[in-house]
């Protein structure tokens, strides 16, 4: 089976290890996936991304002309995509840039005018509400009626596009796979002392941007109520933004500045040490909506990847009802109505207090992820879905 995928995302390396195990699964499976030749990641200013073509047996990344170099929507390939198509003719093409994008449309006419008779799929991420005015309400009413399978990263965007009217296979399943080889259950005494972490002591920890959609100041007054507490807890904070302030005046407010080590960044392949000095983590996103001419606006968690990474590494996992988390976690984890802060001081408690439950959801959490979210797990789903629609 040729397999073929375009999207910007893949100009990362790291985030090709799916379609790389995929290329190895089966003897006959090739995939070739095609990458802007010149992108500008959002919000680095003055960055210009030029990915090198690279291949491992079956695998390989072709980066192809394109234009518009920072907006997915708006992306296409220049002719160079033909010359390509012609000499791999796949049989599958799956574009990632949602039901809207200009190159699906392309991907679709060239599979049309080629004659390939490839399975046109493609993967969306959205997961609000919305409604479209011409001309994007025809882009996308072309796009759907040609498309032979969809890849949703989360069930509410699987809803979404069946009520728009898509009757045709959906699979949902996250864009990018977590790495047991690097994600795995591992102590860390020095880096513990480091951090002035006693045995014993419970971590809450919370990796991502400081954002108000994250829920910080939910999970700061939580926290709060667990001031007294005779049993010991710090809260871990990996990473930055712009809520850093607000959030350390909460903490002094709320008289459990001393509890909470701040940790900036860190080397992408540090992260999962960091992971591995937690009891738990936490992701205590809100849902944000808001209207602008009909079309909903605003933001609620299409995924939660750190949940899988802690997960690898045994930690136990607590989350809101934000979107896809209760899906990520179902019985592997804990789960509180957003932006309750009683409810989830009650599962903070729990796991403070419970050292056989965090042990009990560390293992469930881990068996989840080796079982469904590993690039190997995703991969065989991914080869599985492709042999369903090519017969």
């Amino acid at each position: 089976m040729r397999v073929l995928v375009a999207s910007h995302t893949y100009i990362v390396d790291l985030n090709c290890e799916k379609f790389r195990t995929l290329a190895h699964l089966e003897p006959d499976v090739e995939v070739t996936v095609v990458v802007p030749r010149r992108w500008k990641p959002g919000g680095v200013q003055n960055r210009i991304v030029e990915p090198q073509g690279w291949q491992d047996g079956s695998f390989r990344v072709v980066p192809v002309s394109n234009f518009s170099q920072n907006n997915q929507g708006m992306l296409t390939f220049g002719l160079d995509l033909v010359k390509l198509l012609r000499q791999f003719r796949p049989q599958v093409i799956q574009v990632e840039q949602g039901s809207k994008g200009l190159a699906y449309a392309e991907l679709i006419t060239l599979n049309r005018l080629l004659g390939l008779k490839a399975k046109n799929l493609f993967f969306t991420w959205w997961n609000l509400p919305y409604e479209l005015k011409f001309p994007v309400s025809l882009l996308e009413a072309y796009n759907l009626h040609n498309t032979d399978g969809i890849v949703s990263g989360n069930q509410d965007g699987a809803d979404i596009l069946r009520d728009r009217g898509y009757a045709g296979p959906i699979r949902v399943m996250p864009q990018l796979g977590v790495d047991e080889s690097r994600f795995r259950p591992q102590a860390q005494p020095d880096l513990a002392a480091q951090y002035g972490i006693q045995p014993g002591e419970v971590v809450f920890g919370f990796v991502g941007r400081f954002v108000a959609e994250k829920g910080l100041l939910t999970l700061a007054n939580a926290l709060g109520q667990l001031k007294d507490h005779p049993l010991p807890w710090k809260w871990l904070l990996l990473g930055r933004g712009p809520l850093k302030a607000e959030l350390e005046a909460r903490v002094t407010e709320l008289g459990i500045r001393d509890r909470v080590i701040w940790i900036e960044s860190v080397p992408h392949d540090d992260v999962p040490r960091y992971i591995n000095l937690m009891s738990t983590l936490v992701l205590p996103s809100e849902t944000t909506y808001g209207f602008k001419t009909l079309t909903a606006v605003g933001w609620k968690e299409q995924f939660g990847h750190v949940l899988i990474e802690a997960m690898a590494c045994q930690v136990p996992v607590i989350g809101s009802d934000s979107g896809e988390i209760p899906h990520v976690i179902q019985d592997a984890g804990l789960v509180f109505p957003e932006g309750q802060a009683d409810a989830l001081a009650d599962r903070l408690r729990q796991l403070l207090e419970q050292p056989e439950l965090r042990t009990d959801l560390g293992k469930r959490g881990y068996a989840l992820a080796m079982e469904g979210y590993t690039n190997r797990a995703l991969a065989q789903q991914s080869l599985d879905f492709y042999r369903e629609l090519v017969g």
